[in-house]
């Protein structure tokens, strides 16, 4: 077939020479045109000797550097398949002899001519050692000494290559026709062959060839050579297992020709039938195939031998070598001379392989050299061998476990070193199984009195396959490899001390590999680690394992200082990290130093596992925060000496002193540059840190003398966790220290003692004793002092404010239950949040949830010979002085939950999530305290300042850690608890996730909205009894006294449409679900009215249930009506209650609630006359004249209209029925806003709520004890909320768009019940739409009462027109007169930037 033309990808480009770039699949005639550009002096004809279509394939090759070149010929007669018996080649090569002379395309004499003479070795013997490799080889080339003789005697000319298919084209039984040796011969040494065995022999067979070739008389004459062209498999190569598989002709003859443009003794990459083959071209400079002598070949053993290597020894000056007094308990206080045993795990390298052979003596690396391996050899002594044994044998001579002399882990001299040569992460675990084993079993060691060092090292081999098998090899196996090894450790072995050597550095090895300027056995290295040097720089497969490399190193470190391993004192492990980064080591001509290396280049020589030890035994002693994390191995390291001072080996905690912490972070730099966005801001781009509070942030008692109670007055303002800058990270642990670590030019931190307005307090602005109704105030002063201190960059520095309030409330939360509600609670931290939010730029505000207050309680009271109890009531009375199981102990619980919940719903609302450089974000570790119990079974009071209360300094660095670490746990994930007892590792930012986490870089979605099923309320209230007797003033009517309850009004009374229909069909009135007179379900679940006084009289009567007409109860409401209809609803409500055997019409207090007006303000402009105000005042005056003249002990609430004239016309809303408000709204339906009609309609809504107002202070309905007329204006300036799309929220509607949904039902039940609840006068004339279950206010001890004129001490020509809002806004739809649309949206807008 002609050749197809070349692609630009084809051309050739250079590496080590010009190379044309194709894979084996492709490689056609198509892909050979080029290589005719690469130039060649040498024009040979070709004639083959054995596979036919791998003769094929190369004589395409050749054919583009001569296009005249011959096909393969075979002898006249014959077909190219060679006979059974190799020794017959020399038949075959008699039958080409003749063909060539008789060829007449073929000058005999002047043409040169490429002969290949394929053969295999069926017996695998040539991965024997030495001894049987040489006499393997050497009967091989007496069988080939015929043919090859025959050949130099006849064929002038002659370029020979003898090409070895052992590993090639499978296994031996596929072979047989090119077999030297019979597979009924199987070698012996095959049981013994280990990977590194296998690449070492392989290599060394290679070796053995081409220096028996070099030295022959086949390469004495310049008309003739014989060339080894070995064509391996890398996967034969690396495993022993998997049967090698058949390569095919085109992929044989490419790594066939590659192999030939490579010099005599530098054939060192295998085949991969996996990956591309890029076809080699000959150089400019070296034209030519290659030859022994061409190549400059010298045999290994031949090449200069540098002298024999010197054992690397030390000398060790330190003035105590003395163990402790007494044999220590604890791994934190550990002497080097304390130590009794050693042992290790690990691979290759710990092993020891080739730490002692000579130069040049590649076969010896399979000697494993323990008695000189690093961390645990033990041969001669330090003098002579550097040894973390030997040098802890200068400290203690009588150490045991060290490894002596060579052999396997399994031979006596290896002791407790249990590395294995060729071991990965997945093989630790038997490692470390059969090294527990072998202590316990052995009597030369006391296994539980003895301390034990036993290093750990892992970790290369997984890197050098990464790339075969990435699932296997991956960062999160690696390191649950080595947790499983050192969990089995950490269960079995007590009293030790484990270093985890950090995974080296490995990609430098390339330096070397690459380096044709030193010699390395670069087949054996490129067997070994593939992964690491196969791949050409800059490349995807490269960038990836550097990075997969930093992942098993980072990993790592974050397994070990989770804590894990710290969680007694005889037992730690400690990452010794001198390996993180590794420099080549250079000589002097500035080449990589092949000294340092056993022979195979890749294993470590006697000096490198001398500068191993020393590196080791130095980051032994270096404090964990401050070690050595890179190391030059061509310097030679000095033995330090333990500190005469703190002698001990260095560990986590004994790293650190009193209340100090450790940051282990590397990546402590901060952003690029500033960044802009609060969601990409770094701990180091922090400058500012200020807080607010109590007297938990500002410090009280935190520095006390446990006996000095006077001194928690106090304010230790520089060691509070999240604001004080007393000392450093290494004595004291607060926020500020942490940050400083990672920015030094931090400022806003407190220092010493003082108060809020003191000059060292500076930002932290916490007071003593500040409740939540405190916090405004204070978050304005922080705002001036930060805009007025020169020290900050009020409006470009990044800022970090932390907010912890709730205590002081809930302290005196049963003194006034109103004033200390959860909606009280919430309104004022939403005020203070709203000041930063609205004042300060750049900033990230952590919301601090606070702590159970029955933790303080149980501290407190189980402690009565330690803690002030005589003052309870004067420290925090509603919390200390309740007894147990009472009913106030209950609601206490139920209060703190209702304050987190508030802390939640106010963050999660997104409120402060509207600008770019700004966010509040939840930090709820303080929300569960676990205090350690003492063996008595009480709880720990060594957490506490003298009053048990507050905080000391033990307690804040908890505080300080486990803010830190919320801080970088993403939203969603937050750790919500805080053991006191428990070690908290000091977190630190990733590559991957290198922020403080907000919501948005969490991937976090607010789950504000709760199930639509459920608009229940939880019940707050500590006061909830009846009056002792049935009172006779409804001035002194409390809620448990209430028996019945009514209602009147229209559709909204009915609650139509409360719930979805499933048919098209009329709306459904939900009357059990209605505001004030449903009693569906329980307040758990549905919020009404009657449900909330259930709480307080389980057996009230009269509510509505279900949808019947039936279930109706007292609901007198009927659709569509109007004032003029509500006296015939109260003859019709009188007259149920009158037949209603279970209601005692004279005793039983009654609640009626009246809501009307809507209908007549929508059909005012038909007829105004009949719908004015006084029209609309004197039908309400009939009714109530019904209810005064009909009903004794009443409780009347009257609810003001709301304020329809607020719908517009307007476009948009996912309504089933868009402009449904206005089609039963005549009065609204097409008027514009400014039309006089439409202004006509706003002063008669004005007009009916003035007038509805007064009723309350009419001379008639005050007469009576047993009777009152109370208005409720919630209704007035009610606004609907936005969406987080800006346009109106739905879901407070129904279908329809016109009445309320449950929802909407469950608000108007909070806003009547809170009005309620409030004096006359004081009422709340607003309500905003916001779901919270915590909104229920509560009757206070004081007053116990629902509101009345008389009560409220307010005197009719005392009363106030209440106050209404100038942009009245959009208000609260409902029925007869709900629209949404485009005016809703802007007027909403309008009012909320008020």
């Amino acid at each position: 077939m002609p050749p197809e033309p070349l692609s630009e990808n084809d051309k050739c480009v250079s590496s080590q020479g010009p190379r044309c770039s194709m894979a084996p699949a492709d490689f056609r005639l198509r892909s050979l045109r080029r290589l005719s550009d690469c130039g060649m002096e040498l024009q040979p004809r070709v004639f083959l000797l054995g596979l036919l279509l791998l003769e094929q394939a190369l004589s395409d090759v050749i054919r583009y550097f001569n296009p005249s070149v011959l096909r393969p010929l075979c002898p006249s007669g014959k077909s190219a398949v060679p006979y059974n018996e190799a020794e017959h080649l020399w038949i075959q090569a008699r039958e080409l002899v003749r063909s060539m002379k008789e060829n007449p395309h073929l000058d005999f004499q002047n043409d040169w001519k490429l002969i290949n003479v394929f053969f295999s070795n069926a017996s695998q013997c040539h991965l024997c050692f030495s001894t049987e490799q040489e006499s393997l080889v050497l009967s091989n080339m007496d069988k080939l000494a015929r043919t090859l003789d025959y050949l130099h005697q006849e064929v002038p000319k002659a370029f020979v290559n003898l090409v070895d298919l052992s590993e090639a084209t499978g296994s031996s039984h596929r072979n047989q026709d090119t077999r030297l040796s019979s597979s009924q011969e199987p070698c012996r040494c095959l049981a013994e062959t280990s990977r590194l065995s296998r690449v070492v022999m392989q290599w060394s067979y290679q070796e053995s060839w081409e220096k028996f070739l070099a030295s022959s008389k086949y390469n004495e004459q310049k008309s003739f050579t014989a060339v080894f062209q070995p064509l391996f498999s890398e996967t034969a190569l690396s495993s022993l297992v998997e049967e090698t598989p058949i390569q095919d002709p085109t992929t044989l003859a490419l790594n066939l020709w590659n192999s030939m443009m490579e010099p005599a003794g530098q054939k060192d990459e295998p085949l991969n039938e996996k990956e591309r083959t890029p076809i080699k071209c000959p150089t400019r400079e070296k034209p030519y195939l290659f030859t022994y002598k061409n190549s400059n070949y010298l045999p290994n053993s031949s090449k200069p031998s540098k002298k024999i290597e010197v054992k690397e020894g030390a000398e060790i000056r330190c003035p105590d070598k003395d163990p402790s007094d007494s044999i220590p308990t604890s791994v934190h206080r550990l002497k080097p001379a304390d130590i009794k045993v050693i042992g290790a795990l690990g691979d290759s390298l710990t092993a020891g392989n080739g730490a002692g052979s000579t130069p040049g003596n590649v076969l010896d690396v399979l000697t494993q050299y323990r008695g000189l391996s690093w961390s645990v050899g033990g041969d001669q002594n330090i003098s002579t061998v550097t040894t973390l044994a030997n040098i802890l044998r200068e400290f203690n001579p009588s150490l045991k476990g060290f490894s002596v002399g060579t052999g396997k882990e399994n031979t006596p001299g290896a002791f407790f070193n249990q590395a294995v040569a060729g071991d990965r992460a997945e093989d630790l675990p038997v490692q470390a199984r059969r090294l527990v084993d072998l202590m316990k079993n052995d009597t030369r060691i006391n296994f539980q009195e003895d301390w034990k060092i036993i290093t750990m090292f892992i970790g290369g081999n997984d890197l050098c396959d990464f790339c075969n098998d990435q699932d296997r090899y991956s960062p999160q196996n690696f390191t649950d490899n080595i947790r499983k090894a050192l969990d089995i450790l950490h269960a079995e072995v007590p009293r030790t001390f484990v270093n985890l050597v950090l995974v080296l550095e490995i990609v430098n090895l390339r330096e070397l590999y690459q380096e044709k300027k030193v010699y390395c056995p670069r087949l054996i290295l490129r067997s070994l680690c593939p992964c690491v040097l196969k791949f050409d720089d800059n490349t995807p497969e490269l960038a990836t394992l550097i990075r997969m490399n930093k992942m098993y190193q980072e990993r790592t470190y974050q397994l070990i200082e989770s804590g894990r391993y710290d969680t007694g004192d005889d037992f730690t492990v400690v990452i010794q990290p001198f390996f993180e980064k590794v420099d080549m080591p250079k000589n002097s001509e500035g080449l990589p130093d092949n000294t340092f290396f056993a022979p195979d280049c890749f294993h470590f020589s006697g000096k490198s596992h001398a500068r191993a030890a020393s590196a080791l035994w130095n980051n032994m002693l270096e404090p964990v925060d401050q070690k050595t994390a890179q190391h030059n191995f061509e310097n030679k390291t000095n033995i330090t000496c333990p500190d005469q001072e703190w002698p001990f080996l260095s560990t986590y905690k004994n790293s650190m002193q009193g209340h100090g912490s450790l940051l282990l972070c590397r990546n402590r730099a901060p952003s690029d540059s500033p960044p802009t966005s609060v969601h990409a801001l770094r701990p180091a781009d922090i400058q500012v840190v200020a807080a607010l509070g109590d007297s938990l942030t500002a410090g009280n008692g935190i520095g006390s003398k446990p006996d000095d109670l006077g001194d928690v007055t106090t304010q230790y303002r520089g060691l509070s966790y999240s604001s004080g800058g007393d000392g450093s990270l290494k004595n004291v642990t607060t926020l500020p220290n942490i940050l400083w670590k990672f920015n030094r030019n931090l400022t806003g931190y407190a220092l010493g003692m003082g108060a809020a307005n003191d000059t060292n307090a500076f930002l932290n602005q916490a007071v003593p004793g500040a409740k939540a109704e405190d916090l405004a105030r204070q978050a304005q002063t922080l705002v001036q002092r930060m805009k007025e201190d020169s020290r900050v960059n009020f409006h470009e520095d990044w800022k970090v404010i932390t907010v912890l309030i709730g205590g002081s409330d809930l302290c005196d939360y049963c003194t006034d239950s109103n004033l200390y509600s959860a909606a009280n609670f919430f309104d004022h931290l939403r005020n203070a949040l709203d000041i930063l939010h609205r004042e300060v730029p750049r900033a990230l505000v952590n919301l601090v949830d606070f702590m159970n207050p029955n933790v303080m309680r149980q501290v407190f009271l189980g402690n009565p010979d330690k803690c002030p109890v005589q003052q309870a009531s004067a420290l925090c009375n509603c919390v200390l002085s309740p007894r147990e199981s009472s009913q106030e102990l209950a609601r206490l619980e139920v209060i703190t939950k209702a304050y987190q919940n508030s802390l939640r719903e106010l963050v999660e609302s997104g409120r402060y999530d509207t600008r770019e450089d700004f966010s509040v974000v939840l930090q709820p570790f303080f929300r569960s305290v676990q205090v350690p119990v003492m063996e008595d079974g009480r709880p720990d009071t060594s957490f506490f300042a003298p009053d048990c209360i507050h905080p000391n300094q033990k307690f804040h660095s908890q505080l300080s850690r486990a803010l830190w670490v919320n801080m970088l746990q993403p939203l969603g994930k937050k750790m919500d608890s805080l053991d006191l007892a428990r070690v908290i590792p000091l977190s630190c930012p990733t590559q991957d996730e290198p922020f403080l986490r907000t919501f948005r870089n969490s991937n976090y979605t607010y789950s504000t909205m709760p199930s639509t099923e459920n608009w229940g309320s939880d019940f707050l209230c500590t006061e909830w009894s009846p009056s002792n007797s049935v009172p006779t003033s409804v001035h002194k009517l409390q809620p448990a006294d209430i028996k019945v309850v009514a209602a009147l009004g229209d559709s909204l009374t009915r609650a139509v449409g409360a719930r979805p229909s499933n048919s098209s069909d009329l709306l459904i009135s939900w009357r059990g679900l209605s505001w004030s007179i449903g009693g569906d379900g329980m307040l758990d679940t549905h919020t009404t009215l009657p449900n909330i006084l259930k709480k307080f009289n389980p057996h009230i009567l009269g509510f509505s249930t279900g949808t019947q007409e039936e279930t109706a109860g007292l609901n007198a409401a009927t659709e569509g009506a109007r004032a003029r209809d509500m006296p015939a609803q109260a003859r019709e409500l009188v007259d149920r209650m009158k037949k209603n055997p279970e209601i005692n019409l004279q005793k039983d207090w009654k609640l009626i609630t009246l809501f009307i007006g809507s209908n007549d303000l929508c059909h005012s402009c038909e007829n105004p006359e009949a719908h004015s105000a006084q029209e609309y005042v004197r039908h309400l005056q009939q009714t109530l004249d019904i209810f005064y003249e009909e009903l004794p002990r009443a409780f009347i609430n009257v609810v003001e209209v709301m304020e329809l004239t607020g719908l517009h016309q307007g476009q948009g809303g996912k309504c089933a029925m868009p402009l449904a408000a206005q089609s039963n709204c005549t009065c609204l339906r097409g008027y514009q806003e400014n039309s006089p009609e439409f202004q006509n309609l706003k002063q008669l809504n004005w007009n009916f709520q003035s007038a509805l107002s007064k009723l309350s202070y009419q001379h008639q309905y005050m007469q009576r004890e047993d009777f009152a007329v109370v208005v409720q204006p919630f209704f007035q300036n009610t606004v609907i909320p936005l969406n987080d799309r800006g346009g109106a929220d739905l879901t407070f509607f129904s279908e329809d768009c016109f009445h309320f949904s449950e929802r909407g039902h469950a608000e108007l039940a909070i806003a009547l019940w809170n009005n309620m609840l409030e004096p006359v006068g004081r009422k709340t004339t607003s309500n905003n739409f916001t779901h919270s279950r915590t909104k229920l206010k509560c009757p206070s001890p004081e007053h116990p009462y629902f509101y009345t004129p008389r009560n409220s001490q307010l005197l009719p020509d005392q009363s106030q027109e209440p106050s209404r809002v100038v942009n009245w806004a959009v208000p609260v739809a409902a029925v007869l007169g709900l629209v949404v649309g485009v005016g809703v949206v802007m007027a909403w807008r309008a009012i909320r930037g008020c």
